[in-house]
């Protein structure tokens, strides 16, 4: 019997999930099935109810759909519940489990690209204050970083998230965000900025320190203006695609009991995809 999955959002056509499943379904040789499904927001109930009746082993979950969903499913796991978002369900003893992956996903990259990093790193500067910066503080915190600053357009939202997750997440004025890249260890970009069709990120890294770890989430570009610029600085540079990539891994073990591998040649696939969608 073919073990059916799914990614569901609104718009989906855009999504690389189902290249990422696709390929471990193939690479393990399984009777499996992963497909995107646009779910407009008043035909949620309806997608899950048919979930639930058996329809689908599980999926992914994205925007706009994250935190809708959760009044929606049986139980949560503690990331979830603490990031109030889903991104992976799967069905299991007739009950309808959610979690969310995306904090393990970033920190599973940084970990492949850069191990130890967090052994040297102590102050993080995240640009955003939406999901992606939530769960990213949120699973920096968990490894103990002593000092995470969420640097938003929207002050207030950056306030509400820092009070949110509690110290040592603090927020700051998007006009400081030269000053505290000095500072920093660890900058990351959550934003949108710098993605393909998107306005550029300005962010001065002048009196960045060498060797500082600069990771934009952003994948399309694969190379963003802002790791170009970290890189002649002399940065460490991380790339967004292997987040994608990692905040699979769970999701592809609960529905099939296969754990995948994020390997080169996974990574050469979707940089293919990529390349061919400019």
């Amino acid at each position: 019997m073919t073990t059916r999955c799914f990614v569901i959002g609104h718009p989906i056509a855009h999504s690389r999930s189902p290249l990422i499943h696709g390929t471990w379904i193939a690479e393990h040789g399984l009777d499996g099935s992963y497909e995107r499904i646009d779910v407009a927001p008043d035909a949620l109930e309806r997608f899950i109810a048919a979930l639930r009746d058996g329809a689908f082993a599980g999926g992914n979950v994205t925007v706009p759909h994250k935190e809708a969903v959760l009044p929606l499913l049986d139980r949560l796991s503690e990331t979830a519940r603490a990031m109030g978002a889903v991104n992976t369900i799967w069905r299991e003893g007739g009950r309808l489990h959610g979690d969310n992956t995306d904090a393990a996903g970033f920190l599973g990259h940084l970990d492949a690209s850069l191990p130890g990093w967090d052994r040297q790193a102590q102050t993080a500067l995240l640009l955003g204050a939406g999901g992606a910066a939530r769960a990213i503080a949120h699973g920096l915190k968990q490894r103990g970083l002593g000092r995470i600053i969420l640097a938003n357009r929207n002050l207030e939202r950056a306030q509400d998230l820092a009070r949110l997750l509690g110290p040592p997440v603090t927020a700051a004025a998007w006009q400081e965000r030269d000053q505290l890249a000095a500072e920093a260890d660890l900058i990351v970009n959550t934003t949108s900025l710098g993605m393909k069709g998107q306005p550029p990120l300005e962010l001065d890294l002048a009196a960045m320190k060498p060797g500082t770890i600069v990771d934009d989430i952003v994948y399309v570009p694969l190379k963003t203006a802002l790791l170009e610029a970290a890189e002649r600085r002399g940065a460490r540079t991380v790339d967004g695609l292997g987040m994608l990539l990692h905040q699979a891994v769970p999701g592809f073990a609960r529905w099939f009991g296969v754990t995948p591998i994020v390997t080169p040649a996974l990574r050469a696939v979707l940089e293919a995809d990529i390349g061919s969608a400019r």
